[in-house]
């Protein structure tokens, strides 16, 4: 069912708060329920007052719920990105429209990206036309190891983003953290150990040592992390680094932790599957592009899915500028489990890794999911979501159709009926 609906949402204009939920059911689609099981063909889903109430295969629709007829499409919960900069900047180059990283900040652990996520962004547009619904957004470490506080957002038309605030705190811990800290791995664990002993003095008692290297601010940001109320996201790669990071916990006991990147993660899988920590990483990193990644395969997420971790999957590196890519980097893996002696996902594991699995990773488990109770986030497609031909046809958060017309497509279509008798003589055909 190629394009035979429009993009029926794109008069929705971005409001400064969010309209009202829509009662819907689309009925006789393929349905991913995003729980990693495969596909159900002939299936239905309703959602009322914002909220999934049923979604599979001899679902009775209310009385009054207008019905959406979804033969030859499928019908998806909305992408959950595990790790992004959506909101944050709009030309990367353009350091006035950028705000992912503070490098001559006196601040680190403090940072908080909620107050500057902008959903005017050209990425917020781009991104839900890409069947993005919901984001983990975090910043860039720069002044310090600790890059600082990320958010979890939608992605609706309206002012309204941040679903979450201080959801994590960001710490680097591999090559760039050593960088960062001094120059070698050393220094970086050193440095993350003070901070969190300052944090820890800090909330025990009120008072800070006078040669304390943390600013007020950092260290209160950082409390939460030592109880586990805020989540501690650190980005490893290198196996013996992914086994030290490992241990912190034994250390800092309330740690709850999720490693992000782990390219050579498949190496220790059992170890991390053993400790229960979750991990976020790119789907297709295969390349010795640092001394770091020098066992990168694409078969890590696969193998790591096997010994039983907990996978999200994420852009090819941390920045996740095009979120609306992860369906072809799910699909990829879904190709590659085809691939003689490659490891790779079945269609429901690659999907859920996109899906409900970041949410869960996140603290969100109604999210990225269609069941009953879940979030009203559907993707109506036009094929397969894990197919490069397929598109979002239709998007809604929270129950609220969505807007999926943005500067890419009106450009499109600017030039697409463009009228070329004005031309200059020099440029008429």
């Amino acid at each position: 069912m190629k394009r035979l609906l429009t993009l029926a949402a794109s008069a929705i204009a971005l409001t400064a708060a969010p309209l009202a939920a829509q009662d819907i059911a689309i009925a006789g689609a393929t349905v991913a329920t995003g729980d990693g099981g495969e596909p159900i063909e002939n299936a239905t889903v309703v959602v009322q007052n914002g909220r999934v109430v049923a979604a599979g295969q001899g679902v009775a629709v209310p009385a009054g719920v207008p019905v959406i007829d979804g033969s030859g499409a499928w019908v998806t919960p909305g992408i959950f990105a595990s790790l992004t900069d959506i909101g944050l900047v709009d030309v990367g180059a353009v350091s006035a429209s950028n705000d992912v990283s503070a490098g001559d900040s006196e601040f680190s652990a403090a940072l908080d990206v909620a107050p500057v996520i902008n959903p005017a962004a050209q990425d917020f547009s781009y991104s839900r036309a890409g069947g993005v619904t919901r984001a983990s957004v975090a910043p860039g470490a720069s002044s310090g190891i600790f890059a600082g506080q990320g958010a979890i957002i939608d992605l609706g038309a309206d002012y309204d983003a941040v679903r979450e605030a201080r959801a994590f705190q960001y710490v680097e811990l591999g090559e760039r953290g050593a960088g960062i800290a001094g120059g070698s791995r050393t220094a970086t664990h050193v440095m993350l150990r003070n901070a969190l002993f300052e944090a820890q003095r800090l909330a025990d008692t009120g008072a800070r040592d006078e040669d304390a290297m943390l600013t007020r601010f950092d260290a209160m940001a950082l409390a939460p992390v030592l109880s586990g109320q805020t989540q501690l996201y650190v980005e490893v790669n290198r196996a013996s680094d992914i086994l030290t990071a490992l241990r912190l916990p034994d250390e800092f006991p309330g740690l709850d932790m999720v490693l992000v990147g782990a390219t050579e993660g498949w190496m220790v899988a059992e170890q991390i599957a053993a400790s229960g920590t979750p991990v976020i990483a790119a789907a297709l990193r295969d390349l010795p592009a640092s001394f770091e990644e020098l066992a990168a395969t694409q078969s890590n997420i696969g193998r790591m899915v096997d010994a039983g971790v907990t996978v999200a999957i994420m852009q090819y590196d941390s920045s996740g500028e095009h979120p609306r890519n992860l369906p072809q980097a799910a699909g990829n893996l879904v190709g590659l489990s085809r691939v003689t002696g490659a490891t790779g996902l079945t269609w429901g594991e690659a999907f859920a890794a996109i899906s409900s699995i970041p949410a869960r990773i996140a603290g969100h488990a109604n999210e990225g999911i269609l069941r009953s109770g879940a979030h009203g986030d559907l993707v109506l497609w036009d094929g397969d979501p894990l197919e490069l031909s397929s598109a979002p046809i239709r998007v809604w958060i929270d129950g609220v159709e969505q807007p999926l017309d943005n500067h890419q497509t009106r450009l499109r279509e600017r030039y697409r009926t463009l009228d070329e008798s004005q031309l200059p003589a020099a440029y008429r055909r």
